[in-house]
């Protein structure tokens, strides 16, 4: 049975707009700089723009699979806050620290050595250089966004998420004028180009960590949760225990990154143009994905704080509320997508054949928005109740098998039947409209099974 009432609407989308809208000005925030990078590079040159495309996609796929495995705190501590366990939320921020260690190691590593991966797309030596040296220089950043990454989920978790947003809105103010300078030149530097971005986005990283690490030090708030009241080594029960739930979710990022990723190396063999039009209808959709994200983000924080609480059954309702008002909202702002769409491109004032390339590409965007709403919501409502794995399998089957598989095959239009409106681009992204859809099923149906399954061996207790 789902307990899904009309009536808690009017209780839960309050508190979920309380905590999702501070996390979507700072993801937008974020996303920001994603869109500064592509419009100023765009005004640079289309090579640029071109080695910023594939760069980004390669340092993306690895960010959010190393950085997925530290969300796991998220739920964990969600759960402990719910039961007004404190000083066991200090304990697992510094193990989640050391595995953000661990995992900085390895993401420097393949960033540093991306040759086989740049090698895919077949471009041009001078392209594949500046996106070499764009990978390089955000290798020296990548331990504090990981870092960061450790505060992100800790705010997450006790519903403190303003404190986040206020930091990377001051960030956001710093990355106009530090982007000027580094792609373009200035004050006796030499313009770098795209790879300029990367220096940019570098020195805010670190800003982000200290002026964050300095409020958690000195605010009252956080003195219950013990995060400094002592060094810890390594716990491998804890760390371990961190890692059977982040594994899964950080290669369910990976897998629904790398969807987006190959699609980019995939359509680079279709020419610059083709690579600049998708990178542009990619990178707006990612600006759109914030909403539904921030969205799941607070029902995972509200369903993990009730679960902790022994309020099962109110953690299901929850849910489901998330999932109606999420749903409803994307389908909205995919219609306005789509009337939209001539004004929304001229913002980045792209070159004439990119715009006439890109304008198709808009149909899928504002299609797949209600598939792309339901299945991250349910996805982190799973993460809520500590399952990874199963969503994982699904990714991987759903978005590498259908949206992949099945947009290579309709894009290079393999098997010779192909449509000619699915053919190239187009036939990526509608594989991994139809790889949503797909997933999105599989995931509410999980959802379900596992919220009956929660009730029947965690007795509810009176709130």
């Amino acid at each position: 049975m789902l307990h899904f009432k009309l009536s808690r609407l009017r209780e839960d989308i309050p508190s979920l707009l309380k905590l999702a809208g501070p996390i979507l000005i700072g993801q937008l925030a974020v996303i920001a700089f994603g869109v500064l990078d592509t419009a100023m590079t765009a005004r640079y040159s289309a090579d640029d723009l071109a080695a910023l495309a594939m760069a980004s996609a390669i340092f993306i796929s690895i960010y959010v699979g190393v950085t997925g495995v530290i969300s796991a705190l998220a739920p964990i501590a969600g759960q402990l806050f719910g039961a007004k366990r404190f000083s066991e939320i200090g304990e697992e921020v510094r193990q989640a620290t050391w595995l953000a260690l661990g995992l900085t190691l390895l993401g420097c590593v393949i960033l540093l050595n991306a040759d086989l991966l740049l090698e895919i797309s077949q471009v041009t030596l001078d392209i594949e250089g500046k996106a070499r040296l764009y990978l390089s220089i955000l290798a020296i950043g990548l331990p504090a966004s990981m870092a960061m990454r450790v505060l992100i989920a800790l705010h997450n978790a006790v519903s403190r998420p303003t404190v986040i947003t206020v930091v990377q809105l001051i960030g956001l103010g710093l990355k106009l004028p530090l982007n000027l300078l580094f792609i373009y030149g200035g004050l006796g530097i030499e313009g770098m180009g795209g790879p300029g971005c990367a220096v940019a986005t570098v020195i805010i990283s670190w800003f982000w960590l200290i002026s964050t690490l300095g409020f958690v030090l000195f605010d009252r708030f956080y003195k219950p949760f013990q995060i400094f009241a002592r060094f810890s080594w390594p716990d491998w029960h804890r760390i371990w225990t961190l890692l059977k739930l982040g594994a899964p979710i950080g290669f369910s990022y990976l897998i629904e990154v790398t969807s987006f990723t190959f699609m980019s190396l995939f359509i680079a063999r279709l020419g610059t143009t083709a690579l600049a039009g998708h990178q542009i209808v990619a990178n707006l959709g990612t600006v759109i994905y914030m909403v539904p994200l921030s969205l799941s983000i607070a029902t995972m924080t509200l369903v993990s704080q009730s679960i902790g609480a022994n309020q099962q059954e109110r953690a299901e309702e929850i849910g489901w509320s998330s999932v109606f008002f999420t749903t409803s909202l994307c389908i909205v702002i995919g219609v306005a997508v789509w009337i939209f769409r001539v004004t929304l491109l001229d913002l980045y004032d792209p070159p004439e054949a990119v715009k006439l390339f890109s304008i198709p590409l808009f149909l899928f965007i504002a299609f797949y928005q209600v598939f792309d709403a339901l299945q991250i919501t349910a996805a982190f409502i799973l993460r809520a109740y500590r399952v990874a794995f199963w969503p994982m399998l699904i990714y991987a089957g759903s978005l590498w098998g259908v949206g992949l598989g099945g947009g290579y095959l309709m894009g290079f239009n393999v098997f010779g039947n192909t449509p000619e409106f699915l053919q190239g681009a187009n036939g990526f992204w509608a594989g991994n409209s139809m790889s949503l859809g797909l997933a999105a099923l599989l995931l509410l149906y999980l959802f379900r099974r596992t919220a009956a399954r929660f009730e029947k061996t965690h007795p509810p207790v009176e709130v």
